[in-house]
């Protein structure tokens, strides 16, 4: 998979150099690319934003660096089909681990980080006519820019790639994949400060410890997240 991220603040991103994302990149399992969006100005200050029509606080990022950043990424395309593109907003759709699926089965992927006040809307209107355009939230919350979000997406996308995680089985009992949380884990030693292992973990039952770990999973889900299990 090819990713592109555009953003202007590419040392965002240096973080995806280490761990198991590292690793992908160095192997050539992730082809990661990330761009600063002022490379693609032309005035002596690398402007980027202007003040918004209509008034309001703030700016809002100027269309054409995208548009020009969109025009070299989407056309360098390494995908038979056109790539898909990603924005960061808090007025987007949810970001799931069933969204990170989904786009773990795309071959080329290209992220725009926004800031200030966000980004031109015509700039969203012109990456549909060169790509599939997403624009996913997080959370129902709102951050400074789309730096944060895009490191979040990139991680949760990457390790479903096959050959990322090493341990391919380790992606199979987590929260989320099967609509409840994960059940809770411990290792050694048996007893610490006075807490002991639940004595069905040393038992070497399997049968009945994935029993266990499935009810683990539903109380679990009942108690922190009960809209799952809705």
């Amino acid at each position: 998979m090819r990713i592109d991220v555009v953003s202007i603040f590419p040392s965002y991103f240096d973080g995806l150099t280490l761990s198991l994302m590292g690793k992908a990149r160095d192997s050539g399992i992730l082809d990661l690319h990330v761009h600063d969006l002022r490379d693609w100005t032309h005035d002596r200050h690398r402007t980027v934003d202007d003040t918004p029509y209509g008034g309001g606080a703030g700016m809002v990022m100027k269309p054409e660096p995208w548009g020009l950043a969109l025009d070299q990424l989407a056309g360098s395309s390494v995908s038979e089909t056109r790539p898909t593109i990603i924005f960061p907003s808090p007025a987007g759709e949810v970001f799931t681990q069933a969204t990170a699926r989904d786009l773990a089965t795309r071959e080329h992927l290209i992220f725009g980080c926004g800031r200030y006040e966000g980004i031109d809307e015509r700039v969203f209107e012109y990456a549909a006519s060169v790509g599939e355009v997403r624009l996913i939230s997080l959370g129902d919350y709102v951050l400074n820019g789309g730096e944060v979000a895009v490191m979040a997406m990139t991680e949760a996308i990457g390790r479903l790639i096959p050959g990322v995680v090493g341990n391919p089985d380790s992606l199979v009992e987590e929260s989320h994949e099967d609509g409840l949380l994960e059940y809770p884990s411990y290792t050694k030693p048996s007893v610490w400060r006075d807490r002991e292992v639940p004595p069905i973990l040393l038992s070497g039952n399997h049968g009945t410890i994935a029993k266990w770990r499935h009810e683990q999973q539903i109380q679990r889900t009942r108690d922190r997240r009960p809209d799952l299990l809705d």
